[in-house]
C-alpha cells in the first residue's frame, strides 16, 4: 500500500465517520427531548459535516479522478464508505445518542489533538479549527452522561443500557489497522497505543463519575467499518441520505 493510498483512505475515515454521524443528529429535528437540546443536537450535527467537507475536499483533490465533495459523499454505496460502525448506529431513546456521541467524542477530540501537529500542513489546519469544535462536543456529551448515569433510577438505567449495547461498537475506535500504523510513521496520525490509552482513561474517568460501569477492553468487538464492512443501518442512511443528489444529479448540494 502507497503512503498515498493510505491518505486517502484514512481522509475518507476522518470524513465518512463525521458525515454520518452528522446525518444521525439530524434525524432528531423536531423529535429532540427538548427544544435546547434539538438546537445543540443541530449545531454538532452542522459542526461535523462542515468538518467531513473539509476532508473530503482535501481527499478529493488527492483522488483526483474527476470527483469532487458533493460526488463523494453523495455518490459512492455503502461499501465505499469508511465511517465508524458507532456512528451509523440508531438514535433509539436519548440516552443512545448520547453515549454514541460520547464515545466518539472521546475518540474525536484525542484524534484532532494529534492530528494538529500533523508533518501535513493541510491536515493539521484542517484539526487547529475542528479540535475547537470537538472540544465543545466532547464537553457537552460528558455532562449529559453525568447528568443521566448519576441521575434518577430510570435515568441511570437507560444510559447504563446504552453502554452495554454500544460497548461492543467502540473496539473499532483503537484498534489500529495497517492505514492507522501508516498515519502514525508518516507523522500524520495519531500514536494507536497512546490512542487507546487516552480514549479508555477518559471514558472510565466520566463513567466513574457518572456511577457507570464500562466493558471490559478485551470483549469482543464488531469491526469492519474503515473497511467498508457495514452494519444494515449505513444502507438505509445512505437511501435518505443520496435520494435527492441521485434524483437530480446537477443539483447544488452543499
Amino acid at each position: 500500500m502507497s503512503d498515498q493510498h493510505a491518505l486517502q483512505e484514512y481522509l475518507l475515515r476522518l470524513a465518512d465517520s463525521a458525515m454520518i454521524l452528522g446525518q444521525r443528529l439530524s434525524e432528531l429535528v423536531g423529535k429532540a427531548p427538548a427544544l435546547e437540546e434539538e438546537l445543540a443536537s443541530t449545531n454538532v450535527a452542522l459542526d461535523l459535516i462542515g468538518q467531513a467537507r473539509n476532508w473530503y475536499e482535501y481527499a478529493a483533490e488527492l483522488l483526483d479522478d474527476g470527483r469532487d465533495a458533493d460526488q463523494l459523499v453523495f455518490l459512492r454505496d455503502a461499501h465505499e464508505y469508511r465511517n465508524l460502525l458507532l456512528v451509523e448506529q440508531p438514535n433509539e431513546d436519548y440516552a443512545f445518542t448520547i453515549a454514541r456521541q460520547f464515545f466518539y467524542d472521546v475518540w474525536h477530540y484525542h484524534t484532532l489533538t494529534r492530528l494538529v501537529d500533523a508533518s501535513d500542513d493541510r491536515i493539521a489546519g484542517i484539526a487547529a479549527k475542528a479540535v475547537k469544535e470537538a472540544t465543545y462536543h466532547l464537553r457537552r456529551s460528558s455532562e449529559w452522561v453525568r447528568r443521566m448515569g448519576d441521575g434518577t433510577d430510570e435515568s441511570h438505567r437507560r444510559i447504563q443500557d446504552a453502554f452495554d449495547v454500544l460497548w461492543r461498537f467502540t473496539g473499532e475506535l483503537v484498534t489500529a489497522d495497517d492505514i492507522d500504523q501508516a498515519m502514525f510513521k508518516a507523522g500524520i496520525g495519531p500514536d494507536p497505543e497512546q490512542l487507546k490509552q487516552d480514549w479508555h482513561n477518559t471514558v472510565r474517568e466520566v463513567a466513574t463519575q457518572a456511577t457507570l460501569t464500562t466493558g471490559a477492553e478485551d470483549a469482543w468487538m464488531y469491526l469492519g467499518g474503515k473497511r467498508g464492512e457495514h452494519t444494515e443501518h449505513l444502507g438505509h442512511i445512505l437511501a435518505v441520505m443520496q435520494f435527492l443528489p441521485r434524483a437530480y444529479p446537477d443539483a447544488t448540494t452543499w
